[in-house]
This record gives C-alpha cells, sequence and structure tokens, in this order.
C-alpha cells in the first residue's frame, strides 16, 4: 500500500508540468552473443571471436534518441560515421532485420516504423505493443532518476526473424545415458542453427516522474518514461535526458517507403529468407521480386 501511495506521490507531482512536457532522452543498445552457441563456436580461438565480436561491434552497439511529449515520439539511431567495410554481406543481410525511425502516437495507439529489407523500402503500420505490465515494488536510482521495475511476457510472431536467436541443441540435453550425442552443428544452412522463441521476457525500468507512458523503440505503456529495458540478451540504458530542449528534432510521422501492416512485413521477410535457404542448399531457383 506504501509503495502504490509513494507512486501516486510522484505522478502527482509531475502533474504541474506534464500537459507541456517535452524532451529528449538518449539511449545506449548493447546485444551480446555468446559465439560458442553457433556452428563450430567452440572449435575457434579466443582470437577468433574477439575479431568476429570486433567486426560485429557496430551492430551489437547503438546509440539512440527518443524525441518524445505527452502523446507523441520519434525514436532514431544517432547518425555515426561508418568505417571499415560497409554493409556488405552479413552485416547488410543483419540490418534488415533491425528497425529504421519509429514514431509513435500514444493518443491513437499507432506506432509507424521505417524498415530497410535488401534494399526495399518499407513502412510498417501497427499498433503499440499493449504487453500486460506487471509493476513491481523494486526500485533503484538511475542518474537522478528513481526507477521502478515492471516485466511483461511479449509474444512473439514466427516469422519475425529480428527476435531470431541460437538454436540449443536439444539432442544433447536429452539422450539418454550411453547414447552417442548428435552434431547438430554440422547442417549446411545457417538457418538451421537458429530458432525464434514463441515469447520472450522483458523487464522495463521506468520513472514517475518524468509523466509519459514511452520509451525506447516499440515499448510504452507504463505510467513513466521507460528508462531501462532488458530484452533477452540486449539491454538498452538511458545515458542522458534533456528536458524542453530548445533544439530538439521536430516529431514528425515517418512517410518513407511501401506501408504494410507487421505481419504483411514479416511474411515478406519469410518468403525471402526461404528463397535464400533454397539458394545456399544449391536447389537454384529464380530470385523473386518483392
Amino acid at each position: 500500500m506504501r509503495f502504490f501511495t509513494f507512486i501516486a506521490a510522484l505522478l502527482l507531482t509531475a502533474t504541474t508540468f506534464s500537459q507541456n512536457i517535452s524532451g529528449q532522452a538518449y539511449y545506449q543498445s548493447k546485444t551480446t552473443v555468446d559465439t560458442d552457441s553457433f556452428g563450430g563456436g567452440r572449435e575457434m580461438t579466443e582470437d577468433m571471436k574477439k575479431m568476429i565480436m570486433e567486426r560485429m561491434k557496430s551492430m551489437l552497439e547503438k546509440t539512440y534518441i527518443l524525441t518524445f511529449n505527452k502523446n507523441e515520439s520519434i525514436y532514431k539511431e544517432e547518425e555515426m560515421l561508418e568505417a571499415g567495410e560497409g554493409r556488405g554481406g552479413f552485416g547488410m543481410m543483419m540490418s534488415s532485420f533491425t528497425a529504421g525511425d519509429q514514431y509513435k502516437n500514444l493518443e491513437k495507439n499507432q506506432i509507424l516504423e521505417e524498415r530497410e529489407f535488401f534494399g526495399k523500402q518499407f513502412l510498417i503500420k501497427d499498433t503499440i505493443s499493449n504487453l500486460e505490465w506487471k509493476l513491481g515494488k523494486e526500485s533503484k536510482q538511475i542518474g537522478q532518476y528513481i526507477a521502478f521495475k515492471a516485466t511483461a511476457i511479449k509474444k512473439i510472431d514466427p516469422n519475425d526473424f529480428s527476435m531470431a536467436r541460437p538454436k540449443r541443441n536439444r539432442d544433447n540435453d536429452e539422450k539418454k545415458e550411453g547414447e552417442v550425442a548428435k552434431d547438430t552443428t554440422k547442417s549446411d544452412d545457417p538457418m538451421d542453427q537458429i530458432e525464434i522463441p514463441k515469447e520472450l521476457v522483458v523487464t522495463a525500468w521506468y520513472t514517475p516522474q518524468i509523466p509519459v507512458s514511452n520509451g525506447p523503440g516499440e515499448y510504452a505503456g507504463l505510467p513513466g518514461l521507460i528508462l531501462e529495458m532488458n530484452i533477452y540478451r540486449t539491454t538498452i540504458l538511458c545515458s542522458k535526458i534533456v528536458m524542453n530542449p530548445n533544439d530538439a528534432d521536430s516529431i514528425e510521422e515517418p512517410t518513407k517507403g511501401k506501408e504494410v501492416s507487421r505481419s504483411e512485413y514479416n511474411k515478406i521477410v519469410k518468403e525471402k529468407t526461404d528463397e535464400m535457404r533454397e539458394n545456399f542448399r544449391g536447389r537454384g531457383g529464380r530470385d523473386r521480386h518483392f
């Protein structure tokens, strides 16, 4: 009871400026990768693993800026000068599973998200993920703000390859005594080494001191700005907040790309991925167009 009374007091204090609230929140996103989970990972030397992680760093560590007001926001990756080999090969494929600019309208419960998939632009139009958040009593200090813990279960579309993760070798995990373990890392198809989970646990830390129901990426719906998130191997942490900035970017709906629903986009990705798998297996097949 005292916990909810404290939350109410924070919200009441923040109400004085909530109608005209605006700001920019800077987030650092970092994703870890277990190189041992991939085929041949256990045979790689530590120097090889280090080299791979260094080359993937630009894809696994990013900075984003959330520009927000009471009802709207735009979430963009901070522009950085690309060095090295650019976005060829694996880098291009990985970038296809990463969202571009994301616009949210809380009043309309709408999200617009730019995506580039193998050179073609798409504009995904969807409703905001209304997760069933469970508010906890646990709290911690993030910068100058008091943040409270909330958790939710996120259902994953079976065709959403952005949520793919290394597949566990269940044949080895479940083998009976005396049986020889199967080596499932010998498949020629790299897609056989990943799986898309049915659901994931999402953990968020929000502050009622900034009374906007917003957060990084697609996430929203808590009684305060989300300052930190943990989704599987990805951690998103707010490193700086500027309230009521004079030089903030305007919040505008993105317009670039062919408009599709989330399910339509995931279907397009699956079809193209299946085509790539067929070609990889050496069965031929003509390139299809979107």
